[in-house]
């Protein structure tokens, strides 16, 4: 284990994430919150006390990163990172529990939205915009920012990536990495900042308008009101929050290419037409299954929209307490918590990818069982899988449901709430979703868990949004051994 440049690594990331504090520190300023400017003055001090030293003073033999050197970096620095973004919330009296101020950053920097607050109106500015720009941060992956502003930081960064990229394969726009860093970077901020211009031009004040575009963004989902989207009330603010979840959704390659020209290749992408025939069905089954309960088709679709987009995209917002609806359409709303969005995307779940080929290697399975002699090819983007890509998801899914069923045993040791509440909060979390059923519905929150509870459900957060590999890892003996 090259530990020089993990710990120097470690001491990078957390002096860029002391650099995305300021933003917030200047709000709090301007908002005249003296409380919370210096709740995240002192934050920012204590994280350069920390990392200067590590990426000053630490100097690697070999720059060169080795994929046990990757994993041990991506695991830490979310860790580290969720550590110190708590501090702001702690020091600000927003709650008086380190552990509620950590399960807040820890479900900020994830994108998974679920919230202990309880106070929204009357949270200072500075704090709620760096509750909403960890989402932003986050979303596209702090490595990948770190890559981008420091491309020639170490060697062989692909391993960074791979580690903390959403989705079964690392996606690459050009041939070097950082580049690609920047790319994403700058595409995620252009459709932020249209987003934020078209919720201004909906009628929201910039300040509103900045934390629901970050929390669109990083499909996260935080918002400053309790009753989140609904809180507007207006038809425009969630049709554009919509179609933006939708387009968060969908892989970064894909909107580099289309940039580039190459949009028929783009549009031809077998994920994306996964992706949109799943939002397509999904959509039209629940506004036909709410349909008589707001009485008019276009109120239904509306409402049915919103809420399928926000939880395929793992954003987490609502404009209605959907856990309300009828049987069927939480049916739908559950197994979509599941699948999640594309790979490459911002949002978490199973990735659409990953569904898919479990679909064609079961339907594979079903066939050579009657057909044991013919030779079938998984076949997805138009090339063949490798079987070992195939393996790779099948163990994925297994581990993945392990963990939310052992989650789901963790929380109801607590006694505190019904199997309902705890399934769908450990199936929320390690989705990145957000809001559940029951308690942890868009109506509620997970202020009731206690702090067991909590620190299960932030491991659970920091699983999903790492793919599990990386989070596992850290149990395993051999990481941790020198070479």
């Amino acid at each position: 284990m090259n530990w020089r440049l993990v710990l120097r690594m470690l001491g990078t990331i957390v002096l860029i994430e002391a650099a995305t504090m300021v933003p917030s520190w200047i709000i709090a300023l301007i908002y005249g919150d003296a409380g919370d400017a210096r709740a995240l003055l002192i934050s920012i001090g204590l994280m350069l006390i920390f990392a200067l030293p590590l990426r000053f003073l630490m100097r690697p033999k070999e720059r060169n990163m080795r994929a046990r050197d990757g994993f041990l970096v991506v695991s830490l620095s979310w860790i580290v990172m969720s550590l110190f973004g708590a501090l702001p919330f702690w020091i600000g009296g927003l709650f008086h529990s380190y552990v509620d101020a950590l399960f807040e950053a820890v479900s900020g920097f994830t994108t998974t939205g679920a919230s202990v607050l309880t106070d929204f109106e009357n949270t200072p500015h500075g704090l709620m915009f760096w509750r909403s720009f960890t989402h932003w941060v986050g979303g596209m992956g702090v490595l990948v920012l770190t890559l981008a502003l420091l491309p020639r930081l170490t060697g062989r960064t692909s391993h960074l990536v791979k580690a903390e990229s959403p989705g079964p394969s690392l996606s690459k726009v050009v041939p070097k990495m950082g580049q690609s860093a920047k790319i994403m970077y700058l595409i995620y901020a252009l459709l932020t900042m249209i987003q934020f211009l078209l919720l201004m031009l909906a009628g929201m004040n910039p300040y509103d308008a900045g934390i629901h575009a970050m929390g669109t963004a990083g499909t996260g989902g935080f918002s400053n009101y309790g009753a989140s989207v609904g809180a507007f009330n207006s038809v425009a603010v969630d049709w554009i929050i919509t179609v933006f979840m939708v387009l968060f959704g969908v892989n970064f390659a894909l909107f580099y290419r289309a940039l580039t020209g190459q949009w028929r290749e783009a549009l031809k992408s077998e994920e994306l037409h996964w992706y949109l025939s799943l939002l397509g069905i999904s959509v039209a089954a629940v506004t036909l299954i709410i349909l008589p309960l707001y009485g008019n088709f276009f109120t239904a679709l509306r409402y049915g929209s919103f809420q399928v987009a926000t939880i395929v995209s793992t954003t987490g917002y609502a404009t209605t307490d959907f856990s309300l609806w009828p049987q069927a359409a939480k049916g739908i709303l559950l197994c979509l918590m599941f699948v999640g969005s594309c790979a490459g995307s911002t949002a978490g779940g199973l990735k659409i990818v990953r569904v898919a080929l479990l679909f064609k290697s079961a339907k594979r399975e079903v066939m050579r069982s009657f057909q044991p002699r013919k030779v079938k090819v998984v076949r997805f983007e138009g090339k063949g899988c490798d079987e070992s890509l195939l393996s790779q998801t099948m163990v994925f899914f297994v581990i993945y449901i392990l963990l939310m069923l052992l989650g789901t045993l963790l929380l109801s040791f607590g006694g505190k709430f019904d199997n309902e509440t705890n399934l769908t909060a450990a199936l929320s979390c390690i989705s990145n979703v957000g809001p559940g059923f029951g308690v942890v519905g868009p109506a509620g929150n997970y202020a009731g868990y206690g702090a067991f509870e909590k620190i299960v459900l932030c491991v659970l957060m920091l699983a999903g949004r790492l793919e599990l590999f990386p989070m596992l890892a850290l149990f395993h003996p051999e990481i941790w051994r020198k070479a």
